[in-house]
């Protein structure tokens, strides 16, 4: 694992900076380091600029805004520091870096004064609010947060954009809207999750001093999914492999006139891999599951007596895609329930395991709701789940077993407490947002399960294959129009790594 893909809390960042400190980089030239590599990324980006506009709070995140602007003025760039607190009542680097920004022949105003300057600005920097802040966000920071929402120039975040929560990717209120976020030190782990891909824009980390060893040897809260990991979970296969060595995936569901979502996931798993798919489904879907992938095998499931055997003789089963949650789902779920091995339970069957199987929990299962699915599993409100993405997927764990997947912007993975157990995608694009793409995603990971790979790894290589084709293809076609069916080809070319 690349330590820079790792995911640190608050409090987790902080240690990391100490430790720095406490090896000889003082806290000042840290902050030097983080100003420098934020003009350096707004440079690079827009090479034209030569007025920039920097909102700047109180503490460190201010500090790091001061210093940005005494660098951007020695660089010869005509900047205006809008101050949200009264400069004399910074503190420590902060302080160093407000009598730094002077020194530069930086001019500070009040923000209320250079509002209207804002307006003719190049390039916006938001420096108002760090990682600690935690509460809801108030005067001024609101009214500060507003304008810089309202001015058409791209904007630069600090570290993280003000008004997001660090550790849970929930917004405080309104938050600044980023075309950038150059974040210090380490990734957090609030950047990737809940709403925040919605406010971050493109994130680049400057690990600053920070060393190598310092972030391999420090706790941390997880990790970023890249696509560098495919090349480990995906080994190239021998040339005397056959079917059977491939796994046999049983997909179950598909009442009359649901039969397209277990249809899309029995065709996505065949085309990532997996030796034998079968399909039990109402009557009704044979003829077009044939129709659209006739190397399934297709029966008839009139009730829970008639997939006995397919469950038994199946390496995994995946159950849940239209299912239904009347009489003909409930006795399918009874039987895969009954039976040993693997599972994939999503959609339907969450709310099955939820109404009738309540206490059970199981370590061989992959359980993959979406936020309202989440919250109907934990007899919460959806509000309460994306507030806090993660502590939600750990709860589920907790009382279910297994690995989750919680779906959504910043899809998470979960299989244990450790930080070697959670996972976040950054990949996927609003095209994502049709029907049919969790079906498609069941599919992928219950392929990879049967072909032997791990269950918190083929969820977390699912979930990262599941989103790298949706970019693909919305590379290639556009995200609007963009169809769950649209990804099997994609994710089968990123299924085999070595072929790119």
């Amino acid at each position: 694992m690349m330590a820079n893909a790792r995911l640190y809390s608050t409090r987790q960042v902080q240690v990391l900076d100490q430790r720095t400190i406490e090896q000889g980089v003082p806290g000042f030239a840290l902050m030097l380091q983080a100003g420098q590599a934020a003009l350096d990324e707004i440079m690079k980006r827009f090479p034209q600029a030569r007025r920039l506009c920097i909102f700047c709070g109180g503490g460190n995140n201010g500090g790091d805004g001061y210093v940005v602007a005494a660098l951007a003025r020695r660089q010869g760039l005509d900047v205006q520091l809008l101050a949200l607190r009264a400069p004399n009542q910074l503190q420590d680097e902060a302080a160093e870096a407000v009598h730094l920004a002077r020194e530069s022949g930086v001019t500070i105003d009040d923000w209320h004064q250079g509002v209207e300057i804002a307006k003719t600005t190049d390039v916006i920097v938001d420096a108002l609010l760090g990682t600690g802040t935690r509460g809801e966000i108030r005067a001024p920071f609101d009214r500060a947060i507003a304008c810089i929402n309202a001015a058409p120039q791209p904007v630069i975040a600090l570290d993280i954009p003000s008004g997001l929560n660090a550790d849970t990717g929930a917004l405080l209120g309104d938050a600044v809207e980023a075309d950038l976020t150059v974040t210090f030190i380490a990734r957090k782990f609030g950047l990737y999750t809940g709403q925040a891909p919605d406010v971050t824009g493109e994130i680049v980390l400057a690990p600053l001093s920070v060393s190598e060893t310092t972030l391999t040897d420090s706790d941390y809260t997880g990790e970023l999914l890249v696509p560098e990991r495919l090349q480990n979970t995906l080994p190239r296969r021998r040339p005397t492999t056959h079917k059977g060595h491939c796994g046999h995936l049983l997909v179950v569901g598909g009442q009359p006139g649901f039969g397209g979502s277990t249809i899309m996931s029995a065709e996505t798993a065949a085309r990532l891999g997996a030796g034998l798919v079968s399909l039990a489904t109402a009557s009704v879907h044979i003829p077009p599951a044939l129709t659209r992938c006739p190397e399934m095998m297709v029966r008839e499931a009139r009730n829970g007596l008639d997939i006995e055997d397919l469950v038994d003789k199946a390496t995994a089963v995946l159950i849940g895609p239209g299912l239904g949650q009347g009489a003909w789902g409930q006795g399918l779920m009874q039987t895969v329930m009954n039976a040993a091995g693997p599972r994939l339970v999503d959609a339907d069957g969450l709310h099955l395991l939820a109404a009738g199987y309540g206490g059970e929990r199981r370590d061989d299962w992959i359980l993959t709701p979406h936020p309202g699915e989440a919250a109907m599993l934990l007899d919460c409100s959806v509000a309460e789940v994306q507030a806090d993405r993660y502590q939600a997927a750990l709860a589920l764990h907790r009382r279910y077993g297994g690995v989750i997947v919680l779906k959504g912007a910043g899809t998470l993975v979960v299989g244990g407490e450790g930080p070697g157990e959670c996972f976040i995608s950054p990949f996927g694009n609003p095209g994502m947002a049709s029907g049919g793409m969790g079906d498609v995603l069941g599919g992928m990971i219950a392929s990879l399960l049967v072909q032997g790979v791990p269950g918190l790894e083929a969820a977390a290589s699912g979930v990262l294959i599941h989103g790298l084709a949706a970019d693909d293809a919305a590379r290639e076609h556009g995200e609007r129009g963009l169809l769950a069916s649209d990804l099997a080809c994609y994710a089968r070319r990123r299924a085999n790594p070595d072929r790119r």
